[in-house]
């Protein structure tokens, strides 16, 4: 049983080793002293593509050039303009929603080129990881928790067989074993949570370096784009945005549809609106986009690269904490509501539409 014993700690360790270095190579690393380069790369790092958004519509709101024309609708008052990329995405996705739809509004800015590049920009600098970068280590990191599990019930069975063939074994061998497993299981739920961080130990310093700057600065804005949504403290505000950004994870919930993955670069992402339809009369997909994460900055949580597909008119795509589940999908053009969702893991694939009366 004491060969036993070391045969479990050596390979508890050796897993806890590669797994960990694994981690560490995989993550990008930045160049000396990296910067983020403005409140729109914060807000990037701090809710994805989705807080870039939702600052965008904080300072189109409080201004009023938003204007909010019933529950959960807005519209632009006339001759409104938007002061950076972010407020022209959202002006130009109110523009491709008639409804007027705020979650709708949100999710097709989100879409919306400049704002996509944002997040490859980040990443060449090393302040963001590859989405799916971790997805290899955290299956391992798993599967060391779930065989590290199993051996602590084994351990049990084979301390009694020990103790009935040998009355006077020494050590009992769920002694010898209990601290090295209990060790991998944390080790390894750590090395989980690890893998799922998109944002990178330089990202997370010039985040924090950025908070600091705009400390005495806590317009509704500025709090948004560093602290994303829970930071907002305008109680007007957070009533219209806070549904808006649950409501298309809700939307997407009830259909339970979700956007396939695919890899490439987010540069040439384009969209084109219709009257009923965002994929327009020719039925375009929208290519390579990054999806919203809850809040990257602080949990840790990733999205992915994604292609979706047809948004009706009434659909939107769930903005969530976990990274973007790829598989193949199709939408078709129709006035009848339909949403996707950001889901679990990412893999390339490919979509299509297709049209349906």
């Amino acid at each position: 049983m004491n060969l036993l014993a070391l045969g479990v700690w050596l390979a508890v360790i050796a897993s806890t080793v590669v797994l960990f270095r694994g981690l560490r190579r995989a993550m990008p690393h930045a160049g000396p002293a990296p910067q983020l380069l403005g409140l729109s790369e914060a807000a990037f790092v701090t809710g994805g593509p989705g807080g870039v958004v939702d600052t965008a519509l904080v300072s189109l709101l409080g201004d009023g050039r938003l204007v909010v024309g019933g529950p959960g609708i807005v519209q632009v008052r006339p001759g409104a303009q938007g002061s950076d990329p972010a407020e022209r995405a959202v002006l130009q996705a109110h523009a491709q929603a008639p409804s007027g739809w705020l979650y709708q509004v949100r999710y097709l800015a989100m879409l919306d080129p400049a704002i996509q590049e944002t997040g490859d920009a980040l990443v060449a600098r090393g302040l963001l990881a590859r989405p799916g970068w971790g997805h290899r280590w955290r299956r391992r990191a798993v599967a060391q928790i779930i065989v590290c599990a199993v051996l602590l019930v084994l351990s049990l069975p084979l301390t009694f067989v020990a103790l009935a063939l040998q009355p006077d074994p020494g050590v009992p061998f769920i002694v010898e074993v209990f601290p090295v497993l209990i060790g991998g299981i944390v080790l390894g739920a750590a090395a989980a949570k690890r893998a799922r961080q998109w944002v990178s130990p330089a990202g997370q310093r010039a985040l924090a370096e950025m908070r600091t700057r705009y400390a005495g600065l806590s317009t509704p804005p500025v709090q948004t784009a560093l602290f994303g949504l829970r930071g907002l403290r305008d109680p007007y505000l957070r009533s219209l945005l806070v549904p808006a950004a649950r409501g298309t994870r809700l939307a997407a919930a009830q259909h339970g549809s979700r956007p396939p993955r695919t890899s490439g670069s987010v540069g040439s992402s384009s969209h084109s609106g219709g009257s009923h339809t965002s994929c327009g009369s020719g039925a375009e997909v929208v290519p390579v986009v990054w999806c919203a994460s809850s809040d990257p900055g602080g949990s840790g949580s990733g999205c992915g690269y994604s292609v979706s597909g047809c948004a009706s008119s009434g659909s939107g795509c769930g903005s969530s904490g976990s990274s973007c589940g790829g598989s193949s999908s199709s939408c078709s053009s129709s006035s009848s509501s339909s949403s996707c969702s950001s889901g679990s893991s990412c893999s390339s694939s490919s979509s299509s539409c297709s049209s349906s009366s």
